[in-house]
C-alpha cells in the first residue's frame, strides 16, 4: 500500500469496538481497554518482528521501547 493509501486504525478500531458494544446488546463488560490493547499489540509484534526477521534490537528501535520490554510483550504474547 502507498503511503498515500494507507487507511488510519483509528477508524477501524472505533467500527470494531461500535460492533462489540453492539452485539453486548446491553450487557455489562468489563475490562475493555486491556482488551484492546492486547487486540492491538499482538499482530503489531508479529508484524514489526516478521519484518525485522526477529531481530529484537531493531524491532526494539523501531518500536520506540527497550528491548526488556519488548522481551516481556513478546513472552506475553508467547511470541518469544
Amino acid at each position: 500500500m502507498t503511503k498515500d493509501r494507507k487507511a488510519p486504525l483509528a477508524p477501524c478500531v472505533k467500527q470494531s469496538l461500535e460492533r462489540y458494544f453492539n452485539d453486548l446488546n446491553g450487557e455489562k463488560t468489563s475490562g475493555i481497554y486491556d482488551m484492546v490493547i492486547a487486540e492491538v499489540e499482538r499482530p503489531l509484534l508479529e508484524i514489526v518482528m516478521r519484518h525485522v526477521k526477529s531481530n529484537q534490537s531493531k524491532a526494539a528501535a523501531m518500536l520506540g521501547i527497550n528491548r526488556n520490554t519488548l522481551r516481556k510483550k513478546l513472552k506475553r504474547h508467547k511470541l518469544d
